[in-house]
């Protein structure tokens, strides 16, 4: 009989939940003290009411009420205590300080290993004054941090401000600007380096649009921001910038401690927040513990108009196992101090091998030990460690927090579906997605489609299939083998196959022809967010990296 938890749901059983209740107690004790009263939201909401403020997740967590509206289990608080505020609460009772403790409920997939079930404790001020509210919060999410006794933590601030005024000014038109958006949110900076190298857009905002997701530092290079805007043409009014120098004066001991710094790359959520966006972090951790900002267009989405709104979140299941109490949140290794143990490299083994190695050893990274690995799966090297893994498995490894950094193909990323910064396009491994169908048969796919609907596709690439025929506009069957993907369409169990090819002999020998090109994929250097945010190793490196292929093109 079947007594279990469906998957990426669990029980939590009496030690545990003690320890939980110990850091929930914690946490609001801050909270109170500071003013902020308790709210609660319903487990349900009406999915139309809160797509008006802002992007939410896709969950099949859904049902029809009795009137035939949709209603979501709640994937996020802060879109329901917005709704709660503009329609119950209004303009007449701010400033609002409000505090939850609430589970929330995401998709994810039952293979990820990652909870689909997880708790948020957070705050929001509503109607606050100025670039004291925000510091209010960030002061607020220190202390709790400092009495938590979080390990190593530190606080990542940036902004979407300054990267939207660069768009209004530089963006040649909406599909531009669109696109630039979607890589700055999927964290794709080798991808807006593309794009925006082949838009044609002056030199100033073209290195603006690709240096400015890149900044990070102390306040200093709030210095840096202001010159790239400058040059860009944006006006001072609009950069954001005495914003952020306000938010430095207002939280010198922060700064002064080095516990608060500065990265552009947490800007990704263009719905959603307006203004300085922070997340936090500790040690042993590949994710934010927590995350938050300036959100007033979702305000104002839900019809309360020039209000200011900021707040933060901060996972439970995460904190109880930075803590070294029993917990599952997917993304904590308990024990590890990043700065005392080597730099963990995801190295692919098979056709990018010899080329990553020889990269990694102009870097300046002992290699010698990568000569002959053998049967080893993890080589230590100094103060470096590689990791040998299937190139399709060197995004998981590194997104799970089993490596700091990786290099693999930019298919195997796009694939794996994780959160990760790609960093540098490293110009070796080059290779291309096609189309292709029987030679014997042209045409009949196409009246396939024209009867049936969909077109039946073969591929070991199912996301990469799945957004090209999105793309186009195609219904897709997709049949995802593991090898001999030309045989799908030659016996006839699919039309076409999605597939990469190099020469293209194979397909010739297959009587198979091209009938689309997909993309082009290349190896890429990538990190976990957390890690290429708190680790310096991993911005060097990547500095390097990216230095020697700017070289090798000249």
């Amino acid at each position: 009989m079947q007594t279990g938890t469906p998957g990426g749901f669990r029980d939590i059983l009496p030690t545990e939940a003690v320890a939980r209740e110990r850091i929930s107690d914690k946490v609001r004790e801050c909270f109170s003290s500071h003013g902020y009263l308790p709210v609660e939201t319903p487990m349900l909401e009406d999915k139309a009411t809160l797509e008006r403020g802002g992007r939410v997740p896709e969950s099949p967590f859904q049902l029809f009420d009795g009137d035939g509206s949709l209603l979501v289990m709640r994937p996020d608080i802060t879109l329901a205590i917005a709704r709660m505020v503009a329609g119950r609460m209004g303009e007449a009772t701010l400033p609002l300080r409000l505090r939850y403790n609430a589970p929330v409920v995401r998709e994810e997939s039952s293979l990820s290993g990652q909870p689909r079930q997880f708790t948020q404790l957070g705050v929001e001020l509503v109607g606050g004054e100025g670039i004291e509210a925000e510091a209010e919060v960030i002061e607020l999410l220190a202390e709790v941090l400092r009495s938590l006794e979080v390990p190593a933590w530190r606080i990542v601030c940036g902004s979407v401000t300054p990267f939207t005024a660069l768009l209004d000014v530089c963006a040649p038109n909406d599909a531009f600007r669109a696109r630039v958006l979607e890589l700055v949110h999927e964290s794709d900076l080798v991808g807006l380096d593309e794009f925006v190298r082949a838009s044609g857009i002056a030199p100033a905002a073209a290195r603006a649009l690709c240096r400015l997701p890149r900044l990070a530092g102390n306040e200093k290079v709030i210095d840096e921001l202001d010159d790239l805007l400058e040059d860009a043409g944006v006006a001072q009014e609009q950069r954001g910038v005495l914003e952020l120098r306000a938010l430095v004066s207002e939280l010198g001991e922060l700064t002064a401690k080095g516990v608060l710094s500065f990265d552009f790359s947490v800007m990704n959520s263009f719905d959603y927040y307006t203004g300085v966006i922070f997340k936090g972090y500790a040690e042993g951790i590949t994710a934010a513990i927590a995350s938050g900002g300036r959100y007033d267009a979702v305000l104002k989405s839900f019809g309360l108009s020039n209000v200011a709104a900021c707040g933060f979140m901060l996972s439970l299941e995460r904190l109880q196992e930075i803590l070294g109490e029993q917990g599952e949140s997917g993304v904590v290794a308990p024990g590890v101090r990043v700065a005392e143990r080597p730099l963990r490299i995801a190295v692919p083994k098979g056709g990018l091998f010899r080329d990553a190695v020889r990269l990694l050893a102009q870097a300046g990274l002992p290699t010698e030990e990568l000569a002959n690995p053998g049967r080893r799966l993890i080589i230590p090297a100094g103060d470096v460690e590689y990791v040998i893994v299937r190139a399709q498995d060197a995004p998981v490894f590194v997104a799970h927090g089993g490596a700091d950094c990786g290099i693999c193909g930019s298919d195997s990323i796009i694939e794996a579906g994780v959160d990760l910064v790609q960093l540098v396009d490293l110009r070796f491994g080059g290779c291309r997605f096609v189309v292709a169908e029987p030679g014997a048969r042209e045409g009949a796919a196409d009246r396939a489609y024209a009867w049936r609907g969909t077109v039946r596709v073969a591929t070991k690439y199912p996301r990469i299939t799945r957004a090209y025929y999105e793309r186009i506009g195609q219904q897709v069957d997709i049949v995802q083998l593991h090898g001999n993907i030309e045989l799908g369409p030659i016996v006839g169990m699919t039309d076409r196959i999605v597939d990469i090819t190099a020469t293209g002999t194979t397909l010739a020998e297959n009587d198979l022809v091209i009938v689309d090109e997909v993309l082009e994929c290349t190896a890429r250097f990538f990190s976990g967010p957390a890690a290429y945010r708190t680790n310096p190793r991993i911005r060097a490196l990547s500095q390097r990296l990216n230095a020697l292929v700017s070289k090798s093109e000249e």
